[in-house]
């Protein structure tokens, strides 16, 4: 590909490390300077970081060799994962764990950069070495070789995938608010009883609730399947596997190509989930979330949990509301891993209300809980797109797609 010129990542921009001020000193902290982590960007949902969950103060910054970095730069973690990456929104600095890259602007485009370091992630994340954790060095970084057109193509590239992860975030940002609004009514509803004020209240193991609806456990109103040990059913010679739903697929919302895979025919159906499905995750790292990401088979740390003629919304709010306090027990009795005994699902309680009042929050919430499920589908169509146009376009595979219009003014 002639029009398309190797450089080296030090040819196109300069390579920035970071540093961690002394914890033991408080004025470092909670300060006005935005210093970013790897698990920053572990948490982060979208392209752009603007702060982590610690803020440095100038004496912290000036108190070790961290360097700011200007709007635009593109972090890239080192270590401790290696390969999550983000556009810096504003001015920020980071920790050990990144070599970002502060783009030259007459050869890279700030958003191609970002996305051929997604693309070259994995590539740089075999550069690695080291024996407690992989690193990559600044040294390695720096001499890392890529292929990149001219700054029009790279534009047109970045604004083809820029468009996809734009409808992502902004359908992320939908389902975020329509959560919040569930979470509400939710809460109006069966928590502080806010409609029922003016009516008649009753005691019960509860507490007190309005007269006609009942307490019961959050086991009789679903039931909670465990998941398998997959590593016992493998596919078998010819066979396409199925991608096993772990705490990791559970969290990121999606399986990947390092997800395992298990055997359909060996699990059964009842280990089988699929999109619109609540997921529990109840050992290590507790979530409750509505699965969206595909056929799956069930790891043996999660439940999938199964609505007992109750609507699939107030089974899934309910479970959410008992979380917190499920994390508080694991914790509690954690030794190596946390986790939560099925005891404890028979313990948590729930308000059912009665025929009349579970209709009419049911024509609330229903629209709300389907509404967000759909974009959760759509969103994922759209990550797949994503990342099937991604490694074609940075390859310069397709040309056609960002309406080049002739690559003469870029060889």
């Amino acid at each position: 590909m002639e029009e398309w010129k190797e450089y080296k990542l030090e040819e196109i921009g300069t390579i920035v490390g970071g540093a961690t001020p002394s914890t033991k000193e408080p004025h470092n902290y909670d300060g006005n300077i935005s210093w970013i982590t790897p698990k920053d960007l572990s948490n982060n949902s979208g392209r752009y970081i603007s702060r982590g969950e610690r803020m440095i103060t100038s004496e912290g910054y000036n108190s070790c060799s961290c360097k700011m970095l200007p709007k635009g730069s593109v972090l890239f973690s080192s270590r401790a994962p290696i390969g999550y990456v983000a556009i810096a929104s504003n001015e920020l600095c980071t920790n050990q764990g990144f070599k970002s890259i502060i783009p030259n602007e007459q050869f890279v485009d700030s958003t191609f950069l970002y996305y051929l370091l997604v693309y070259n992630k994995a590539f740089i994340e075999g550069l690695g070495s080291g024996t407690t954790f992989k690193e990559v060095s600044g040294n390695v970084m720096k001499n890392v070789v890529v292929k990149i057109p001219c700054l029009e193509i790279q534009k047109q590239i970045a604004n083809v995938l820029s468009s996809l992860d734009d409808k992502i975030e902004a359908n992320r940002r939908i389902n975020d608010n329509l959560e919040q609004q569930a979470q509400a009514l939710f809460k109006s509803w069966f928590v502080d009883f806010e409609p029922f004020k003016d009516g008649g209240f009753e005691e019960t193991e509860q507490g007190l609730i309005p007269k006609g609806w009942k307490a019961v456990s959050l086991s009789s109103i679903a039931d909670y399947i465990n998941g398998l040990a997959m590593q016992k059913y493998r596919p078998t010679d010819g066979e396409s596997g199925l991608p096993v739903l772990k705490i990791k697929e559970l969290r990121q919302g999606r399986t990947d190509d390092s997800s395992e895979l298990c055997s359909p025919s060996l699990i059964g159906s009842k280990y089988i989930i699929d999109d619109g499905d609540i997921i529990f995750s109840w050992s290590g790292t507790l979530m409750v979330k509505v699965w969206c990401g595909g056929k799956c088979g069930l790891n043996q740390h999660l439940f999938v949990v199964e609505p007992k003629d109750y609507p699939h919304w107030f089974v899934y709010q309910w479970t959410k509301h008992h979380l917190a306090n499920f994390i508080h027990i694991a914790k509690d009795k954690a030794v190596t891993m946390g986790h939560i005994k099925r005891g404890e699902l028979d313990k948590a309680k729930v308000v059912v209300p009665d025929e009349t009042n579970m209709a009419a929050i049911d024509l609330l919430m229903k629209p709300l809980h389907n509404q967000i499920i759909l974009n959760m589908k759509e969103a994922r169509r759209l990550t797949s797109l994503r990342d099937t146009l991604l490694p074609r376009l940075m390859s310069g595979e397709l040309k056609k797609i960002v309406k080049l219009g002739g690559y003469e003014n870029c060889k």
